[in-house]
């Protein structure tokens, strides 16, 4: 039998307390999902999703939450919410948190949090949920996002950043747009970044080229057909040490975590490739404690 350290992770799953969430918001995501009942336990029970992931065969899964009070209704409780979850499933989940400046008193105080108190493995900020640009640092509009990537840096903790479009009410999809990252990316070389999506269904050209330009710069494949991902990225395999497994599940449109992964393994792509997509790329980036 497979450990389950040796298995995939999907560094991208919607598990979060959806209570949270404006009622439009929430009619947008529970539509037409028959899994909800399992959904609704796994957000109460993080044994009940370890169970799934034996069950489906992946090893961990990155637990996306993020801050996003006007959008979507998510305040800076979800990082202790996460980091409490991750603590009752010791080692299968990777604990994303939040920062979004405009809602927050004290950004300083907040990372240290984060680093400190909540341990999280890492935190995404969602630029169309956040109305918020990731580069607004550089014209002085939010400054205080310099203070996030500082941190970041510093501690050498991840951030995945939304990139692409979004169909939830009052998202601004425009700033999903990937090449913007390139100037989070030189200002702050050392920072470990993820572009969660590849930039789909509009920006996927420029997801590649900055996987290609930054050493630490990665991209997810997750919220989109796995059967389309050579349509989207024909020179996968080119970045296949920079690609992160991930599903969005169950985010709109994507019903099954199990059908996910296997539509990946059918891919065209060498046995190695799919290594590193599916486990390597995520080991290196967020190493199994195995003690």
């Amino acid at each position: 039998m497979t450990a389950w350290h040796d298995l995939p992770t999907d560094i991208h799953v919607h598990i979060q307390p959806w209570e949270m969430m404006h009622p439009k918001t929430f009619a947008t995501i529970r539509k037409g999902r028959e899994d909800y009942p399992l959904i609704e336990r796994m957000m109460k029970d993080p044994a009940v999703l370890v169970d799934h992931l034996d069950e489906v065969g992946l090893g961990r899964v990155g637990l996306i939450n993020y801050v996003a009070p006007e959008i979507m209704g998510f305040t800076h409780e979800v990082n202790a919410w996460v980091g409490n979850y991750r603590d009752r499933a010791p080692g299968r989940v990777l604990a994303f948190g939040g920062v979004h400046p405009p809602a927050c008193a004290d950004v300083r105080e907040e990372m240290k949090r984060v680093v400190s108190d909540y341990r999280l493995d890492a935190i995404k900020i969602h630029p169309p949920h956040q109305a918020l640009s990731p580069d607004a640092y550089r014209d002085g509009s939010c400054p205080e996002l310099a203070v996030v990537y500082e941190a970041c840096q510093a501690a050498k903790l991840p951030i995945m950043f939304h990139t692409g479009t979004s169909i939830f009410p009052g998202a601004r999809s425009r700033l999903g747009q990937a090449l913007v990252l390139d100037d989070v990316a030189v200002d702050f070389p050392e920072l470990r970044m993820i572009l969660a999506h590849g930039g789909r269904p509009l920006w996927m050209e420029e997801a590649f080229f900055l996987a290609r330009r930054h050493p630490h710069l990665y991209i997810d494949v997750s919220g989109m057909p796995p059967k389309n991902l050579l349509e989207y990225f024909p020179r996968l395999e080119d970045i296949a040490h920079k690609a992160l497994w991930g599903t969005d599940w169950p985010s709109p449109g994507v019903k099954s975590l199990a059908a996910q992964l296997a539509a990946f393994r059918e891919l065209p792509i060498s046995a190695a490739a799919k290594d590193q997509i599916l486990r390597q790329n995520a080991l290196q980036l967020f190493p199994v404690n195995r003690s």
